[in-house]
């Protein structure tokens, strides 16, 4: 949600202020985001449990155009080991929290050399599975959202013990940039 926020695709009064991960963050109020949200993350975090997620992307849009102006991608190593033999790897809460409040800071951090977004947007999330997922029947399949020869720019990433997440997000070149 921070990402939505920070990036100006639903207006500021639509967020509330909450304390999670240690953290200050803002969260949409928006009931129709909110349902897709929390539809959204119940399928992830089946997929996740199962090891069967590989990526998610979130996909900021212009909403005249649908260009894709920004991809924010979290890339997810298992630990296939865990998974299908039950191999327990030990990392504490308060490490993987710290983690997790890294990328968050570094993620809102990044809203200061990202271009800014002068128009209206819309957003859409991918998810990379493995090819024996049964998909949802209300999900539908998309191309990859690409950007045309994109700055990318990597952030942390984080660590469970079970799965590593790496991030980065990639955004449209400036035309004046090109010069």
């Amino acid at each position: 949600m921070g990402i939505l926020y920070n990036r100006g695709v639903y207006p500021e009064e639509s967020f509330a202020k909450v304390k999670k991960y240690g953290l200050p963050m803002l969260l949409t109020q928006d009931d129709s985001v909110k349902s897709f949200i929390s539809g959204l993350t119940s399928q992830l975090a089946e997929w996740l449990e199962a090891g069967k997620l590989q990526r998610v992307v979130l996909v900021i849009m212009s909403q005249a155009s649908s260009e894709v102006l920004e991809r924010w991608n979290f890339n997810i190593v298992t630990d296939g080991e865990v998974i299908e033999k039950g191999v327990s790897r030990e990392k504490s809460d308060k490490e993987i929290m710290r983690e997790i409040q890294a990328i968050m800071r570094q993620i809102a951090s990044s809203i200061t050399y990202l271009p800014c977004l002068d128009e209206p947007c819309i957003f859409d999330v991918l998810a990379y599975t493995d090819k024996d997922v049964a998909v949802p029947f209300t999900w539908i399949e998309s191309d990859a959202k690409l950007i045309q020869n994109p700055q990318m720019v990597k952030l942390h990433s984080f660590d469970t013990k079970i799965h590593k997440v790496d991030t980065l997000v990639s955004y449209k070149n400036d035309e004046w940039d090109e010069a």
